[in-house]
């Protein structure tokens, strides 16, 4: 049987310690004053399915550093590099990867909310839905 070099679990433990790890109260906190961009990383069917927290903008995973670098034919533009950028998944697993690729990519000021969406939706705070008929 083959042994990865690196575990997902190191390799998001790892990030974890290189990145800045807001709780639902911090992350609440940071919306209310403004200025901040929340992205959620999920999977669309995690999205239509679940739901989202409110005004959060979605850039799958798998497209993240496309859609977010200028040199990429992929680029969207829907990210402000100079805003505070808060990613978050299901868990915090995923979310950590990526907050910590875009430190890597040079982003200055990246965070990803631990507990991710199921830890939001679990403390009780208003989660949003795409109106029926969207996709």
């Amino acid at each position: 049987m083959w042994t990865p070099k690196k575990t997902v679990g190191q390799m998001v433990a790892e990030a974890k310690t290189r990145i800045e790890n807001l709780s639902v109260e911090q992350l609440e906190a940071e919306m209310a004053r403004g200025d901040v961009q929340v992205v959620d990383i999920r999977d669309v069917r995690e999205r239509k399915k679940l739901g989202f927290v409110p005004g959060s903008t979605h850039v799958p995973r798998g497209m993240l550093e496309f859609w977010l670098d200028p040199t990429s034919h992929y680029y969207t533009g829907k990210i402000d590099p100079t805003k505070r950028i808060i990613v978050y998944c299901a868990g915090g697993q995923r979310s950590a990867l990526a907050a910590d690729v875009l430190r890597e990519m040079g982003f200055p000021n990246v965070a990803h909310l631990a507990v991710g969406f199921t830890g939001w939706a679990e403390a009780g705070r208003k989660v949003d839905r795409e109106p029926e008929g969207r996709s």
